[in-house]
């Protein structure tokens, strides 16, 4: 049972941090809202002590060995850790999960590119559909298909964030779009990094991926009905707030350089 001092903590952290689920977590009933915050701050805090330090290669090992000690069931004293070590020993989370959203943190930690969408599905398979699956875990479920339909849904969300954040990333350096589609518009990477800014070709590379994630976001749908039926709302709202933002990036002409799409709730 995850302490009620880690659980508030964990609540606080998505609260500021991912105003989409947090809103979506709110229709989720309590057995599950809970250990799904607690999964949701562990990524956070894995994703940011990559993302904000220097030794980015340091820092994956470091959440390697976090890792381990949660698995152990001796987490370190932070509330996200021992938060998640609950959920690992309550929801018996197989470890195969955690560590794929650690090799896809570990390709960040380098800078990694993906050149075609099936390279850039193997990054977001990692970092997001892997958290997916987790959240069937959390309910409960382990039914193929329906671990399929949520795998669908996290690359749909995963995508969704690529095509929202293109100019946040390439102001940082990095850069998630298929080179192979940038190269087809014409696009010179290195320039476009150097100095970003919107432009037709780019938008059309921006709608491109927001088509596939609309085809993985339909094609996700079915998966919902095999969740619990006290479950379904949360997470269709999670589907159609995540949808939403898309729909924002379409509507600005798919210009997320100059801006960054929000939605009511996102």
């Amino acid at each position: 049972m995850i302490a009620p001092e880690d659980m508030e903590a964990c609540r606080a952290m998505i609260r500021t941090g991912s105003l989409s689920f947090h809103a979506a977590s709110r229709l989720l009933p309590a057995r599950v809202r809970d250990p799904a915050l607690a999964l949701y701050a562990f990524c956070r805090v894995a994703d940011d002590d990559v993302d904000e330090v220097q030794d980015k290669t340091h820092a994956v090992l470091r959440l390697r060995e976090r890792l381990d000690l949660i698995y152990a069931g001796a987490p370190e004293a932070r509330p996200s850790d021992r938060a998640f070590a609950a959920v690992v020993q309550d929801f018996d989370m197989p470890r195969a999960l955690p560590d794929a959203l650690l090799e896809g943190l570990a390709w960040d930690a380098v800078g990694q590119r993906y050149r075609t969408l099936s390279d850039l599905h193997a990054y977001s398979a990692r970092v997001a559909a892997a958290v997916g699956v987790m959240m069937c875990v959390l309910m409960r479920v382990r039914d193929p298909d329906a671990l399929a339909r949520a795998a669908d849904l996290g690359l749909a969300m995963q995508l969704t964030n690529i095509a929202r954040d293109v100019g946040e990333d390439a102001r940082a350096g990095r850069l998630f779009l298929p080179l192979e589609w940038l190269d087809e518009a014409g696009i010179d990477v290195d320039g476009f990094l150097a100095d970003p800014g919107p432009s037709p070709a780019l938008g059309t590379v921006t709608a491109r991926l927001l088509a596939v994630a609309d085809d993985l976001y339909r094609r996700s749908g079915a998966g919902v009905f095999s969740l619990p039926t006290d479950c379904r709302l949360g997470i269709a709202a999670a589907r159609h707030i995540y949808a939403a933002i898309g729909k924002e990036v379409a509507r600005a002409g798919h210009d997320s350089v100059s801006r960054r799409a929000r939605t009511s709730r996102a």
